[in-house]
């Protein structure tokens, strides 16, 4: 009882709710989630669930191939100093963590590019944390969400005209929480006409201002898949993300349309697996699976 209490009070300060928030999937701060124990045997085995994906990048006006990889996780989160925790106990948070990679080459050059994303599972809330970070031969670019009372940006790039940047946003919608939030209960995916702020890997690669955007969000069943998608009408900018029926409601492909160039992602392998205690180079034959 005492974990919970703690808790509540903790995340509590993670949850004011944007008033722009009126549509289906407002989430109701503090309110408790109930996880399935089906969800429960499948993400609290001590492992795991990696992902690969055949991906086609746009980048400078041409078509790139290239491979993508979602790793989720669940992890013992420190809402304090927003990192994972070294050890649970009743201050820390349950989180479902997302590392999703990019690699693909422009050229001569090639580019790498990882975003993590923190989510609670046992309560309604943002996520509690965002970074992405991309890296390629002319320099490298961060930035990183933190929910704290509010959405505090830091942001560090190459660039002249981005620099280094710390501001705060009011807490709304974020692009990069609906890729865990759907592996948890997808009926709490907000649509209709909402605020979201679109991913920083987005913002970053295509030098936009982080901000909060009008975005147009909708949840289809099609043939063997849910599909959900957001568009963006100022940025002429559609995601749509295609994941399995049923839990654990597996990402199949996504693609994002932007202006005439569609940039896809197609599932190849996925395997559970402990990777933090597979670094031998014996073990790099595990890549196989993937690839």
């Amino acid at each position: 009882m005492r974990f919970f209490l703690n808790f509540l009070t903790v995340l509590l300060a993670f949850t004011i709710p944007s008033c722009n928030q009126q549509t289906k999937g407002d989430l109701n701060p503090g309110k408790e989630r109930e996880l399935t124990e089906e969800f429960k045997s499948y993400w609290y085995n001590n492992t795991a669930e990696i992902t690969s994906y055949s991906l086609e990048m746009e980048r400078y006006g041409e078509m790139r191939e290239g491979t993508a990889v979602l790793i989720y996780v669940t992890e013992d989160f420190l809402a304090n100093e927003q990192v994972k925790a070294n050890r649970r106990d009743e201050e820390t948070i349950p989180i479902l963590k997302l590392n999703s990679t990019k690699n693909f080459m422009t050229g001569i050059y090639p580019y790498s590019m990882m975003s993590s994303t923190f989510y609670p599972v046992l309560i309604e809330s943002h996520a509690l944390k965002v970074s992405t970070s991309i890296q390629e031969w002319c320099g490298n670019t961060y930035a990183q969400i933190n929910n704290r009372n509010a959405f505090e940006i830091t942001s560090h790039s190459y660039f002249q005209h981005e620099a280094d940047q710390n501001f705060n946003l009011e807490k709304t919608w974020l692009e990069d929480e609906f890729w865990t939030l759907l592996r948890i209960d997808p009926a709490a995916l907000p649509t209709g006409e909402i605020t979201v702020i679109p991913s920083l890997e987005f913002t970053r690669l295509r030098h936009k201002t982080i901000q909060p955007m009008r975005t147009i969000a909708t949840f289809t069943e099609e043939e063997t898949v849910f599909s959900y998608s957001l568009y963006y009408p100022s940025l002429e900018r559609t995601l749509t993300i295609r994941f399995q029926k049923e839990a654990p409601f597996v990402i199949e492909e996504w693609e994002e349309q932007i202006g005439e160039y569609t940039s896809r992602a197609i599932k190849i392998e996925q395997i559970q697996a402990d990777y933090w205690n597979n670094t031998s180079n014996t073990e790099e034959s595990m890549r196989e699976e993937l690839f």
